[in-house]
């Protein structure tokens, strides 16, 4: 099994990162790699279970299951169903914690998967570069100057 953690520190306050990241369904409104998302079958982007089909810059499309929500926590845990990436039993969690110091937000994106051994570190290291770590660069820009 694959495994990858992305962390990061973003300059401004876990409530307001997490404003920006919690809809399940928003991902084009910040990740820079999304262009388009949307819900099957109608569900409510909050329900879990609901599944997301959204399609990259590169027109790939991907579609993920809502396994864990929490407003409380700032967390969201899902799994991805389809890709045309080699991996199966993918399992991602995004975590935002406060800082104290500065007021600002510890963010914590992590993954595991089953991938064919001669593709695996690849596959870790594109989700950790682009998906995980793009996604927190843009959050940074977001915030960049703002309180």
């Amino acid at each position: 099994m694959a495994k990858i953690t992305v962390s990061s520190v973003i300059d401004a306050p876990v409530e307001k990162v997490w404003a920006r990241i919690r809809d399940f369904n928003g991902l084009p409104s910040w990740h820079p790699r999304m262009v388009e998302s949307h819900i099957e079958d109608g569900k409510d982007a909050g329900t879990i279970g609901c599944v997301r089909n959204f399609q990259l810059a590169s027109g790939a499309r991907i579609r993920e299951k809502l396994l864990d929500f929490s407003d409380d926590n700032f967390r969201v845990s899902y799994s991805i169903l389809e890709t045309p990436q080699p991996l199966t039993n993918h399992k991602a969690t995004l975590q935002l914690r406060k800082v104290t110091d500065g007021d600002r937000t510890y963010a914590e994106w992590t993954a595991s998967f089953d991938a064919p051994l001669e593709e695996a570190d690849k596959l870790a290291e594109g989700m950790g570069a682009n998906v995980f770590q793009g996604g927190f660069n843009a959050l940074k820009s977001h915030f960049a100057g703002q309180g």
